[in-house]
């Protein structure tokens, strides 16, 4: 009973808490209200937006790829932009407890994607998730975040 005791309780602390990531600078600060905007991509671009909102296992940091390259590492309350080519087909990927979890996504032209980034109960630590949202959805999400520093992953 005092195992089952201690892992609840260490289970508790594992999602309380708040994790951080380093924010995108001053400069980039004006950016992140300029993505906010939502404007449609050029020509033979489309727009990533992922995104981290509040909620189960605050204190818990997971990192974000695209295609394998790293994106940044996510906490609660923030977002990524990035813009890449259209008519490619891209995974982005979350590491989860075990190992990662993969979304894929056939960028269109001129086309924003908003994808969120959940984090799901696990078995030792928390595991993450990814799901494509409707722009509706996922405007009205970013308006509340802050825009990260990309780059620097985790592990």
């Amino acid at each position: 009973m005092n195992k089952t005791l201690l892992a609840m309780i260490a289970t508790v602390f594992l999602f309380t808490g708040c994790a951080s990531v380093p924010l995108a600078n001053q400069e980039l600060s004006a950016t992140s209200k300029q993505f906010k905007q939502f404007k449609q991509p050029e020509q033979g671009k489309s727009g990533l937006y992922i995104y981290r909102a509040g909620g189960l296992g605050t204190a818990i940091k997971k990192d974000i790829k695209i295609n394998g390259r790293c994106i940044g590492e996510t906490a609660p309350n923030i977002f990524f932009h990035e813009e890449v080519a259209s008519g490619q087909e891209y995974t982005i990927s979350t590491e989860s407890e075990f190992s990662p979890n993969d979304l894929k996504l056939q960028a269109k032209s001129g086309e924003n994607y908003f994808i969120k980034q959940y984090i799901k109960p696990g078995l030792m630590v928390g595991g993450a998730g990814l799901k494509l949202v409707d722009n509706a959805q996922g405007q009205k999400a970013i308006q509340k975040l802050k825009l990260a520093e990309k780059g620097k992953c985790g592990k």
